[in-house]
């Protein structure tokens, strides 16, 4: 039975979802833009008989806090080192990293910081190479550059609920099979006064991490965390182009591009499931049969 849980980690509220048995091996889900640990309801279900599944809300999405951009610095730096925090409240040691989305560039930079703690990655859409950042990019692109109100304001449709709901439904094979729960519950969050200030304040932080994409590459190559790739292929955002390069980095890598959109685990998701058990059942130890 999954648990809805909240912990206080340096004055904010930080809302998690956990499910299965501390005994088992546990699995750290990192969320993408624009939704929350929602995005995982099914999946922890589906895997918390064999695992230990925890997935927290980032300040500013989903149940956890949401502080104004004057009262927290809305950064990838900021939200890894609330993470960070999170991990260590709740006192996990090992885990397996499930990103997706911004959870790679926040789970990333702690994977970097704490190899030995990092058992394998599970990455869905979150990307770590320059050829993963195509056409959609653009726009953002040109506010890193100029962090101006004209910038800015090319970026706010991504805001809206037809957009939210185009991440939703661009890409997948069969359209009846996509929850409009799943649209409606993140926009009520980016609705919220405030929000959306946040959210610019994040598109011009991602700015950071293509510099640090050498050092990620880096962490791959020193440290060859199993690595299970199950990617949306029909993606915008994040294309197949940003999923093939992980495979010059990594050795142990088993790799499945689905025919789906960007958030693969509402059309795949007892497909991405079975890859998962399938591929942990053989890299880790003490996972019940």
């Amino acid at each position: 039975m999954t648990t809805y849980r909240t912990v206080s980690i340096d004055g904010l509220d930080i809302f998690y979802r956990e499910a299965g048995s501390r005994d088992h091996p546990t699995i750290l889900l990192l969320h993408g833009f624009p939704t929350s640990s929602h995005m995982f309801r099914n999946l922890i279900p589906a895997l918390a008989d064999k695992f230990h599944l925890v997935a927290p809300d980032y300040p500013g999405y989903g149940n956890s806090s949401m502080p104004t951009v004057n009262e927290f610095d809305y950064t990838f730096d900021r939200l890894a080192e609330i993470v960070e925090k999170f991990i260590a409240a709740i006192n996990l040691k090992k885990y397996s990293l499930y990103v997706m989305d911004y959870g790679a560039p926040i789970g990333y930079r702690i994977a970097a910081k704490y190899p030995e703690r990092v058992q394998s990655l599970i990455v869905q859409n979150g990307n770590a190479y320059e050829e993963g950042l195509r056409e959609f990019w653009e726009p953002i692109k040109a506010y890193w550059q100029e962090r101006s109100p004209e910038n800015a304001e090319k970026l706010k449709y991504l805001f809206t609920l037809e957009a939210t709901k185009w991440q939703y439904t661009n890409g997948v094979r069969n359209l009846e099979v996509i929850s409009p729960d799943t649209w409606t519950v993140d926009q009520h969050f980016l609705d919220r006064p405030g929000n959306e200030e946040i959210q610019l304040a994040l598109f011009y932080s991602y700015g950071t991490n293509p510099p640090l994409y050498p050092q990620w590459q880096e962490y791959f190559r020193q440290y060859q965390p199993p690595t299970l790739i199950v990617w949306g292929k029909n993606d915008y955002i994040f294309p197949a182009d940003g999923a093939y390069p992980y495979q010059r980095d990594l050795k142990d890598v088993k790799f499945h591009l689905l025919d789906t959109g960007h958030f693969a685990l509402e059309e795949d998701g007892d497909a991405i499931a079975a890859h998962i058990s399938q591929f942990l059942a053989s890299r880790l130890q003490s996972i019940p049969a």
